[in-house]
């Protein structure tokens, strides 16, 4: 499971299946009077258990699975049908049978009204995630790589940094000096003169393509590189991935577990 592939439509759905969940613990009937339904129901849970599992912990549920389905690397099914699709549906029907509990009821107290708002807000934020784009962003912002070192480089202060271990002058580089003879180096060999080094070859304009790390926006599919439309792998916000090779205007990007497969839509990219 990847944390970082969720959304802010599901920080959305999260937050309104635990205010839900404390909704149903609170007060369904206001406690008006010595003879209140307060005094002999507290909450959801001893008023009628299709009240509190029928329709609080559906909502939970329905929440649950929504935000389990964009945690998994692959899309699950139940009895054929989408895992998330079934939580849409489950928090619907939670909104759907609130409301009608909050109309019947005689006096609805802080638990129904509560639980009607998370309800909505839940069922709202399930079903605008996939259409709104600023729901559509990571939840949880994406770790920026190391920057990569050039080739050989070596960190401040150590082994071939400029003016770390500056060989002395008259001493070849990684010479040591004898006792005795100040500026001759190990061995009694004279200091050669520096070879002149040949020039090199400049790289051609639109040469050789750099690999570089990238991120995407919204959940996008990995297609196999022989060309056929069967997904691989999905790419999840959060997630830094490698691109290895320009495929015409897709990319050919490496996962974590180290699949490979052409990124087709590369709008929006973050690169690293």
């Amino acid at each position: 499971m990847n944390i970082r592939s969720l959304t802010r439509g599901d920080g959305v759905v999260i937050g309104a299946a635990v205010l839900l969940f404390i909704a149903s613990l609170l007060d369904v009937a206001s406690c008006d009077g010595p003879d209140s339904l307060c005094s002999t129901v507290p909450n959801a849970w001893g008023f009628s258990l299709g009240l509190g599992l029928g329709t609080y912990m559906a909502g939970v549920v329905g929440g649950a699975l929504i935000v389990l389905a964009r945690l998994l690397p692959q899309p699950r099914k139940v009895a054929g049908l989408d895992m998330g699709t079934i939580g849409v549906a489950l928090t619907v029907a939670a909104a759907w049978s609130l409301l009608w509990w909050t109309i019947d009821t005689d006096g609805s107290g802080i638990g129904l009204i509560l639980g009607l708002i998370a309800a909505l807000l839940l069922a709202a934020g399930a079903i605008a995630s996939p259409l709104l784009p600023p729901l559509q962003a990571a939840l949880l912002p994406a770790p920026r790589p190391a920057a990569p070192q050039p080739y050989g480089a070596q960190p401040p202060g150590g082994y071939g940094y400029p003016g770390a271990g500056a060989p002395q002058p008259g001493q070849p580089f990684g010479g040591q000096p004898q006792a005795g003879q100040p500026g001759q180096p190990y061995g009694a060999q004279q200091p050669q003169a520096p070879q002149p080094q040949a020039p090199q070859p400049q790289a051609q304009p639109g040469g050789d393509f750099s690999p570089f790390w990238f991120a995407v926006p919204v959940p996008r599919p990995l297609f196999a590189e022989d060309g056929s439309q069967q997904p691989i792998a999905e790419l999840a916000p959060g997630t830094w991935y490698l691109a290895v090779e320009q495929r015409g205007p897709g990319l050919v990007a490496q996962t974590q577990d180290g699949r490979r497969g052409v990124l087709q839509d590369t709008s929006g990219i973050q690169r690293g």
